[in-house]
């Protein structure tokens, strides 16, 4: 099961050190959805050096971004899985 992280009220820089401490306590093949006010692009050149992919879908105001261990990817239904809003 995935985890759900909603950074949407934080302020800078917290968002991204919230989803840092995440992923450092995800368990080996846990997805983390994050729930973000705007698309964190920081976020995705650091995901990539750690090993991570994602998928992001959204519009301003609110992105989802789906965070899993590239060796692990996500099913088709996880994928299309609707975290709370």
């Amino acid at each position: 099961m995935a985890q759900v992280l909603d950074v949407r009220t934080l302020p800078p820089p917290e968002p991204l050190e919230r989803v840092l401490d995440a992923l450092t306590a995800l368990p080996n093949g846990g997805r983390l959805w994050v729930l973000h006010r705007r698309e964190p692009f920081p976020l995705y050149d650091m995901l990539q050096t750690m090993g991570y992919s994602w998928r992001v879908r959204g519009r301003e105001g609110h992105f989802e971004i789906l965070i899993w261990d590239s060796g692990a990817p996500p099913t088709r239904a996880e994928l299309s899985w609707n975290p709370p809003c």
